[in-house]
């Protein structure tokens, strides 16, 4: 269950990262959360009074999630419309897989799902579109992924990034009602 958690994050990831900055924007959201959330459950009296679990040491891994979203930020600098360096497989699955491995280290797996909705609304949204097109030799959606459904329908790759992002941010102060 672990190794499917952490492979399905990791492609989900891949699967967002085909406008310029929408993976790793979403992914520093997820970051920040997961460093509240890892520095929460490393004390006792914030996890106690907020009823999660408490794991000891993972204060630490709130250093390591901060640091994640702060070279996500300087990545991110340089991957903004029009993008002069590119992600590629190698680091959406890296940063998807990290992720995934915070959410079960910190004992948030649920919480995932929402703080990392815009990866997961990706991922269906191919699912969806492959299934239903087996089926019905029909699509669902224009294109999927799901950002690049919006594309089709003339939203420019700029709109589309940052109303995910606020999406994303949406979803990330929910999951903080969550725990």
């Amino acid at each position: 269950v672990v190794a499917f958690f952490i492979v399905g994050m990791s492609n989900a990831v891949n699967l967002t990262d085909g406008l310029d900055g929408l993976a790793i924007g979403c992914g520093i959201i997820a970051g920040i959360t997961f460093a509240v959330i890892s520095y929460v459950s490393g004390r006792v009296d914030f996890s106690d009074y907020l009823r999660i679990p408490y794991i000891p040491g993972s204060g630490e891994l709130s250093v390591f999630c901060a640091a994640l979203a702060g070279g996500g930020l300087g990545f991110l600098w340089y991957n903004c419309f029009p993008a002069q360096v590119f992600m590629g497989d190698t680091g959406s699955l890296t940063l998807g897989g990290v992720l995934g491995l915070v959410a079960i280290m910190v004992k948030q797996e649920v919480l995932m799902i929402v703080v990392g909705g815009i990866f997961i609304a990706e991922a269906v949204s191919v699912l969806m579109q492959v299934s239903f097109y087996k089926m019905t030799k029909k699509r669902i959606f224009r294109c999927a992924p799901l950002h690049h459904h919006f594309q089709f329908k003339g939203w420019h790759e700029s709109k589309v990034t940052i109303r995910f992002w606020v999406i994303a941010a949406l979803l990330a102060v929910g999951s903080f009602m969550l725990l």
